[in-house]
């Protein structure tokens, strides 16, 4: 199936009787380093930015122009879990809070939350609903995707240079090649997940 993100899933929760629609995504579950980040976006129908898609269909340049669109015209929240509470609580409880911070931190409260993938977070109750593959199917949680994702880029980008060596700059802290090199080099950092399989093992 290929979809193209649109506004139906919206329309449709305001057809329901609810005002503020929110899209929520999160970025970073599968990594070996970093934290997981989520963002979430309400977007104003009116000045929907063009060009939005899953994220990871996106050039960086793309990603990077929409990420100053989003941030220009619509509500954005952005939120994370470090290293610590995902090696405390596991990744996915770790996704899940980072989406509840990311929606508790709008300015204007949400009413109503459009969530990728196919769990809930617990805080969002009945006024949620859930949608596989929902940044290529909702444009609130495509913005979303375009966010969390830059966002995340942009931190390791950042890191990579505090940690040169493990190629976090291009492979954002996946177990790629070179990060396994890198850490096989020069052992673990601080930013590294302990509770992941080749980290866990090294230890």
């Amino acid at each position: 199936m290929i979809y193209t993100p649109d506004f139906s899933f919206e329309t449709a929760a305001a057809g329901r009787g609810y005002s503020r629609i929110v899209g929520v995504d999160e970025v970073g579950r599968g990594p070996l380093s970093g934290p997981v980040v989520a963002a979430a976006v309400w977007l104003d129908p009116n000045r929907i930015p063009e060009g939005m898609n899953d994220s990871k269909k996106l050039t960086a340049k793309r990603r990077e122009a929409l990420y100053d669109q989003i941030l220009a015209v619509a509500d954005v929240s952005i939120a994370s879990c470090s290293v610590e509470e995902i090696d405390e609580i596991n990744i996915l409880q770790a996704s899940l809070r980072a989406m509840e911070r990311a929606v508790a931190g709008l300015k204007t409260q949400a009413d109503y939350v459009l969530v990728d993938g196919n769990k809930i977070p617990a805080a969002f109750g009945g006024n949620a609903e859930a949608i596989v593959k929902g940044d290529a199917r909702s444009l609130s949680i495509s913005a979303a995707s375009i966010v969390a994702k830059t966002w995340r880029d942009r931190l390791m980008v950042d890191l990579a240079q505090q940690y040169p060596g493990y190629g976090w700059e291009k492979n954002a802290g996946y177990g790629t090649k070179l990060h396994l090199e890198g850490l096989a080099k020069f052992g673990v950092t601080p930013h590294h997940r302990r509770s992941f399989k080749p980290i866990h093992k090294m230890l």
